[in-house]
């Protein structure tokens, strides 16, 4: 394969306009309006200025040069951008001229360009790599997404800590101690930032940082599952904690015993706090920061992924005028998500909403929040008895833990409260018995509790690089063991820039939503077990998480792996 400098004419010397109007992307007249101002002195190249007017698309554009260029097509989406070859170009000279180095031809530095005809880009890139360069045509926005997604800050991050290696407590107490400018440029300050905006931008839940023998491991979690971001040598362990402790006002000093604080800052432009926990490990002090994101708007109940008949029974249960209404799954299934939901569907102005919760993750006008505040004795139970004080028509307790708040909760529902709370159960049947199990008498039970909605979270295909597959042998089980039908294909993502190459772009919810007929309250006084309600709810019309999850196998959604993965009632 040749490795040209600069790209190739079209042999019969046709000019880009000729092309662009053969292909029928402009009209005779449309290109004359574009020549004629670059004859009036416009500095722009013929394509800018029939992009900008509006007159020809980004992939228009693109595919056009290619044909009359005679050079490869990249579709950044289904292509891999080789670390190796992004390293030799600078992220500022890359943004700036809109391309970005994809691998190596022959030799040759292989270039993905928004606009190949600039020669003296070419020649400065040629001369600062050292390399004969090889151009190919890539559509602008897929180039400044590609640039985003791989000029990551990790070497700018290893570069920071690089200064302050060896005297991490030492420069985090005089930083910290300066003014606030002298802290904006210390080293460790910059480090940290640099990893925080990283995480955010790659969409991540959850910063691990993770110490072990040699070095220490930070890992983001995005999409419910932990990939790998960065490994940093262990002497800067413990300067990137302390820095952490400082913002979320923690003891630095204290690294046997766990802490938790929190913080907020600005990220990208935009209000984001961060909820941190520590922990002695083998290897030192590990950190978990959650993330979120104040600007984040709150979904509404029909965003969840919630089924017609399910999203029905859900509102039926929260516009009552007083129970209990309960979401129930393990830590990180989306109950909060849902929760602030059903929460944002209520009428704020005619009825006194308030919550108690730990901690407070969005601000919502004409809702008064509460912070569980243990040094003040500020606990889910004690909150919500002083709650009770307070004229409340809804109460929103964030999670129902032990016997006392299950029993504060029980009385509020049935002294004429609309109640909604989480609790940890695997089902929605089984979150009925997790409330027996914390001391609440089923007589209380039947007469307080609306329902229960039960849920988890799986992947979603990603949109950009979805293609059929044939389903796996355990997959096609699964799927027959549930819907009853055999299954030919499932949609499975192939891996794009897009979805960073997991294949998976979001997640969405599966649900059980179980109100409590007056049949499955008979069972409950009865001392009926989990499998007896289940399936009476069932007959009853209630689509389970497993139906739930495998009709979004059906539609494409998600695939038989992550609901196996991630409903593990699934039998």
């Amino acid at each position: 394969m040749t490795t040209p400098l600069s790209p190739r004419l079209a042999e019969d010397g046709r000019t880009l306009g000729h092309a662009l109007i053969e292909a029928k992307l402009v009209t005779p007249a449309e290109l004359r309006l574009a020549l004629d101002k670059q004859k009036a002195g416009d500095p722009r190249r013929l394509g800018r200025i029939l992009l900008e007017e509006g007159i020809l698309d980004e992939d228009g554009l693109a595919m056009a040069l290619s044909v009359h260029l005679n050079l490869p097509y990249i579709d950044l989406k289904r292509h891999t951008v080789q670390p190796e070859a992004l390293r030799l170009v600078p992220e500022e000279m890359a943004r700036q001229n809109g391309l970005i180095p994809l691998d190596f031809v022959d030799g040759s530095l292989a270039l993905v360009m928004e606009d190949p005809t600039d020669i003296q880009v070419m020649q400065e890139i040629s001369a600062l790599t050292g390399r004969t360069l090889y151009p190919t045509v890539g559509v602008g926005p897929d180039i400044r997404s590609a640039i985003d997604l791989y000029y990551k800050s990790n070497r700018a991050i290893e570069r920071e800590v690089a200064q302050f290696a060896g005297l991490p407590e030492a420069v985090l107490v005089g930083a910290e101690a300066s003014a606030p400018e002298a802290v904006a440029q210390d080293p460790i300050v910059r480090a940290v930032d640099l990893l925080l905006e990283q995480a955010v931008r790659d969409r991540a839940s959850d910063i691990h940082f993770e110490p072990d023998r040699e070095a220490m491991q930070v890992r983001f979690r995005v999409d419910g599952v932990l990939h790998r971001a960065l490994t940093l040598p262990k002497v800067s362990h413990a300067a990137v904690l302390s820095r952490i402790k400082v913002l979320a006002g923690m003891n630095i000093a204290e690294r046997r015993r766990p802490q938790d604080g929190q913080f907020a800052m600005d990220v990208g432009g935009e209000e984001t706090s961060f909820r941190v926990a520590t922990s002695e490990t083998t290897w030192g002090e590990m950190a978990v920061l959650r993330i979120l994101g104040r600007s984040e708007s709150i979904l509404d109940l029909a965003s969840l992924g919630l089924h017609d008949e399910s999203l029905a029974a859900f509102r039926r249960m929260i516009h009552s005028p007083y129970g209990m209404v309960m979401v129930s799954g393990p830590t990180g299934s989306g109950k909060t998500t849902s929760l602030y939901a059903a929460v944002n569907q209520l009428d704020r102005t005619r009825l006194n909403v308030m919550t108690i919760e730990d901690p407070v993750e969005y601000n919502f006008p004409g809702i008064h929040q509460i912070q569980v505040n243990r040094a003040a004795e500020i606990t889910f139970a004690s909150g919500l008895r002083g709650i009770m004080r307070l004229d409340p028509d809804v109460i929103m307790v964030g999670e129902v833990r032990d016997g006392e708040t299950a029993e504060a909760a029980i009385q509020a529902a049935l002294t004429g409260h609309l109640v909604l709370s989480s609790i940890h159960a695997n089902e929605a049947a089984g979150a009925l018995y997790r409330l027996a199990h914390l001391g609440i008498e089923r007589y209380l039970l039947v007469s307080a509790v609306l329902g229960v909605v039960a849920q988890r979270l799986v992947r979603r295909v990603c949109s950009r690089c979805a293609h059929a597959a044939e389903p796996s042998p355990e997959e096609k089980e699964a799927y027959m063991a549930e819907m009853g039908e055999p299954l030919a294909s499932i949609q499975v993502g192939e891996g794009c820039a897009y979805c960073n190459h997991t294949g998976f772009q979001g997640r969405t919810g599966v649900f059980e939503a179980m109100a409590l007929t007056p049949t499955l309250r008979r069972l409950l006084i009865e001392g009926a077990g989990v499998g007896e309600i289940e399936s009476e709810a069932v007959r009853e019309g209630m689509i389970t998480m497993r139906r739930d999850a495998m009709m979004k196998v059906k539609a494409g959604v998600t695939t038989p792996g992550e609901v196996m993965r991630n409903v593990h009632t699934l039998g």
